[in-house]
C-alpha cells in the first residue's frame, strides 16, 4: 500500500500505523481524527506523516482506508468513507460486526469494504497508548468475506499476514457471539471487580499496598475507556446479556457451595476451571 489513511489514531489505529511503517508496508500515512491534539501527538510520535480533519480528501488520496473509531461513531463514519471511495480498500477494526455490516449492506461500494477484527489490544487508549508489535502472533478475524470483493480480501489477508497475524474467517453473528465470551465478558468482570473493591475498600492506600500481581492482572481491564466499551456493549447487547447471565449463574453456584461449606464441591469446580490450561498456555 502506498498511502494509508487511518481514521482514529488511538491504540489500534496508532499501533497499526507503527507496524505498517516498521514493516515498510506504507510509504505515506494520513491520520484523521476529531481531536487536533490526537493528530498533533500522532505526528510528534512519528506514527503518521500528516494529520487532517478532512475525512473525504484523506479517503480519496488513500490506497487503503482504516476506520478505527468507537463502534457508535463507526455507524456514521463507515458509510461516509464508502461514499468517497472508488477502488480503494476499506477496513474497520471494530469489536462487533452484525450491526455495522447491516448498516452498509446495501451500499454500492460494499464490495470494497472488508470487515476485520484484530484480536489485540491493551487497557489504554489514545495515541500515546500505541505500541509496536501489538499484532504479532495475534489473530485477525475477517467477517462475511463473501460479501467483499475477492481482490480486496486478498489484499487485506496479505497485509496482515505480513504483520505476522493468524487469519480466521467467521460470519458476523458467530464473531459477535464468540467475542462476547472471550473478550466482552472479561471487561465486564473487570469493571465489576474494580467497583466491588472500590466500594468495600475505602482506603485507597490499602488497595495500593496490598494489591498482588493476581489482583492487578485481573482488574487491569477496568482501566479501559468507557468511550470504547459502552458502544460495544450496546451493539452486542444480546450476546453480552447471554454470557453475563451464565457468568452470574457460575458466581451464584460458587457462592452457594461456599455458604454450604461444601469445599469438596468447590475443589471440583476449581479443577473443572483448570481445564482452561489446555486451551490457554
Amino acid at each position: 500500500m502506498k498511502t494509508v489513511t487511518i481514521i482514529g489514531v488511538g491504540l489500534i489505529g496508532g499501533s497499526l500505523a507503527i507496524s505498517l511503517r516498521q514493516k515498510g508496508l506504507a510509504s505515506h500515512i494520513i491520520g484523521v481524527d476529531h481531536s487536533p491534539e490526537n493528530l498533533q501527538q500522532a505526528q510528534q510520535l512519528r506514527m503518521i506523516n500528516e494529520g487532517t480533519p478532512d475525512l473525504i480528501s484523506a479517503v480519496r488520496r488513500a490506497d487503503l482506508v482504516v476506520v478505527a473509531v468507537p463502534m457508535d461513531a463507526m455507524l456514521t463514519v463507515l458509510p461516509q468513507v464508502l461514499d468517497a471511495v472508488e477502488n480503494q480498500v476499506v477496513i474497520d477494526v471494530g469489536s462487533t460486526k452484525s450491526m455495522l455490516l447491516a448498516a452498509v449492506a446495501g451500499h454500492p461500494k460494499r464490495g470494497r469494504f472488508v470487515a476485520v477484527h484484530p484480536m489485540a489490544g491493551t487497557e489504554y487508549s489514545g495515541p500515546e497508548a500505541a505500541v509496536p508489535e501489538l499484532f504479532t502472533d495475534k489473530t485477525l478475524v475477517i467477517c462475511d468475506a463473501e460479501q467483499s470483493d475477492a481482490d480486496a480480501v486478498a489484499q487485506v489477508q496479505s497485509l496482515f499476514e505480513q504483520l505476522q497475524m493468524n487469519i480466521e474467517y467467521l460470519d458476523a453473528a458467530a464473531h459477535d457471539l464468540h467475542t462476547a465470551y472471550v473478550s466482552h465478558i472479561s471487561h465486564i468482570t473487570s469493571f465489576a471487580l474494580a467497583l466491588t473493591v472500590l466500594e468495600k475498600e475505602k482506603e485507597e492506600q490499602q488497595i495500593f499496598a496490598l494489591a498482588s500481581g493476581g489482583f492487578a492482572s485481573t482488574v487491569r481491564l477496568a482501566k479501559s475507556s468507557p468511550d470504547m466499551w459502552v458502544p460495544i456493549f450496546r451493539q452486542n447487547r444480546v450476546n453480552v446479556l447471554d454470557v453475563l447471565d451464565e457468568h452470574i449463574h457460575q458466581l451464584q453456584h460458587l457462592r452457594q457451595l461456599i455458604a454450604q461449606e461444601d469445599y469438596a464441591a468447590v475443589y471440583q469446580q476449581i479443577q473443572q476451571a483448570n481445564l482452561i490450561k489446555k486451551i490457554l498456555k
